[in-house]
């Protein structure tokens, strides 16, 4: 502000003069711009994603929908955020934005579809979202599965679930920590100081942590829990009925390759037939294959056991338990958990041909490794075989809007984004014209120029034939080896193409002579 009042002090006084002067007309003088530019909030930005407005309206299947589901599990994914009072370590576009809207959740108590649509419709923005030139987004489908298993080794159950090891570590987090994060590097200590990366899915198939006392369970087979890293967790029956429940804990470093693909790039099943069930039915009719396919990938998930009863559902990496049909898991790296999203195509839920419509409001409550981009979900189905049948056959395309608080309104922040300064005239522009080195140098190629280093080349090659036509008409006595011609021509040849600088002259420095003035000083009455 004190820059700004001494920028327009002086053509306020100007213009002061000059109402006692003349009344004559003066050009416009444009607002003194401020140096250096305010500090203003820039529109929301989610790496590399592209976003648009978009009316309610125009949502297809957005008045259809049951928002009552969906706000209550917004109103589950609140608890964590209305309860967190610094922000989070790792700022996303969203940020803490989430609090208002969920404080505003938190004061009424909705039971009506029409008031939670109403809800939304209130204090959240749609933006139409995909990657960058891209149209839709990506999904896919996870559950819960439902095995059996042992709590000892026996001749059935052979295969066992890890626990996290207390040699993992993950540089930046706490080895106490609840749940290590599913990307990024991860070390084994030997000794005291040195870390190397940890063992790989080969290493620990084969035993290298076993008899360590890591062991949660026994299930049958590798097939079994291959599907439960993949899933994230899973119920484990018990040959007394009981149940374990099991969820993600910490991977080995290594990033996930899927088998799928693996498959489809050898050519063992189509692409438009890849669902979990054909890779389950692959890997029990070629259990060899099996192994060798299993260990192209090499990352390995540990496990920790939690307390669930039967009836609960599988929490997800926010820390509250998922909803089936309105939970999906988002990249934690671009979004924030409990940020809203209204999901919209058509997806095989009837059967593996059929085109169901699904357009749902769905709430990012979970995570995974292969879920990376701004309009990547996967939607959770809840546990059981039915929920495995159908979330194995997803793998489609479809259009997302992601609700934003209004708080964060871009289309508003976007109009008090300073404009760039005006472009210079035509007259100015001819006086200072831009140079391109690069186009200039293609333009002297196509007008038959040669550049620098050819004119050299030619140079040293002319300088390189005289030499050799004076060896040739020197005496015989005199004639030097042709080895010696050869290295006197290249030697010439280098000398012509790299010439050396000037040697810089001897000059002895001037001193300057400083003359020293008298000044005589009278005092005055004298």
């Amino acid at each position: 502000m004190v820059a700004a009042a001494l920028s327009t002090a002086p053509l306020a006084a100007h213009g002061a003069r000059g109402t006692h002067t003349s009344h004559s007309a003066r050009p416009h003088l444009p607002n003194p711009r401020l140096v250096p530019y305010p500090r203003l909030a820039w529109p929301l930005e989610i790496s590399g994603s592209q976003y648009a407005p978009v009316a309610w309206a125009d949502i297809a299947g957005w008045s259809e929908d049951d928002h009552l589901q969906a706000y209550k599990a917004f109103r589950v994914s609140c608890r964590p955020i209305s309860a967190q009072r610094k922000p989070p370590a790792d700022p996303k576009a969203l940020g803490i934005s989430l609090r208002d809207p969920c404080l505003a959740a938190k004061a009424v108590d909705i039971s009506d579809g029409a008031k939670a649509r109403a809800f939304f419709e209130e204090h959240f923005l749609p933006l139409r979202i995909s990657r960058l030139g891209e149209g839709d987004g990506f999904v896919t489908g996870y559950y819960e599965p439902v095995i059996d298993g042992s709590r000892t080794q026996t001749d059935v159950y052979t295969v066992p679930v890890y626990r996290r090891p207390s040699n993992l570590f993950v540089r930046g987090v706490k080895q106490s920590a609840s749940g290590l994060p599913n990307k990024g590097q991860v070390f084994r200590k030997i000794g005291r100081r040195k870390l190397v990366p940890y063992y790989d899915r080969a290493e620990i198939e084969d035993g290298v942590i076993a008899g360590r006392g890591l062991e949660i369970c026994w299930l049958k087979n590798q097939t079994d829990l291959l599907f439960t890293q993949i899933q994230g967790s899973a119920r484990v029956r018990l040959e007394d009925g009981s149940t374990i429940r099991i969820n993600y804990d910490a991977h080995n470093g290594y990033p996930y390759t899927p088998v799928g693909r693996i498959l489809i790039d050898r050519g063992i099943i189509p692409k438009e037939q890849m669902s979990m069930q054909k890779i389950r039915e692959w890997m029990d009719q070629n259990p060899d294959g099996a192994n060798e396919l299993r260990r192209q990938n090499r990352s390995y998930v540990f496990f920790r056991e939690v307390q669930l009863s039967e009836k609960d559902e599988a929490v997800g990496a926010q820390g509250v338990p998922l909803t089936p049909g309105r939970s999906i898991a988002v990249d934690k790296a671009l979004h924030v958990y409990g940020t809203p999203f209204f999901i919209e195509g058509e997806l095989p839920i009837d059967s593996e041909q059929s085109k169901t419509p699904f357009r749902r409001l769905m709430v990012a409550q979970d995570t995974g490794s292969a879920i990376v981009g701004p309009a990547r979900a996967d939607i959770y189905f809840g546990a059981g075989a039915d929920a495995g049948r159908v979330s194995g056959r997803l793998r489609h395309n479809m259009r997302f809007v992601i609700l934003v608080p209004k708080s964060l309104d871009p289309v508003v922040r976007g109009r008090k984004m300073p404009l760039p300064d005006a472009r210079p005239s035509e007259k100015i522009a001819k006086l200072f014209p831009q140079v391109d080195p690069l186009k200039d140098q293609q333009k002297d190629q196509k007008n038959g120029a040669k550049p620098p280093e050819a004119s050299a080349a030619a140079a040293g090659a002319k300088d390189t034939a005289k030499a050799t036509e004076a060896a040739k008409n020197t005496a015989p006595a005199a004639a030097a080896p042709p080895a010696a011609v050869a290295q006197a021509a290249t030697t010439q040849t280098v000398a012509a193409k790299v010439p050396l600088p000037e040697a810089r002259p001897n000059i002895k420095p001037v001193r300057e002579v400083r003359r020293r003035r008298y000044y005589r000083y009278y005092h005055r009455g004298q």
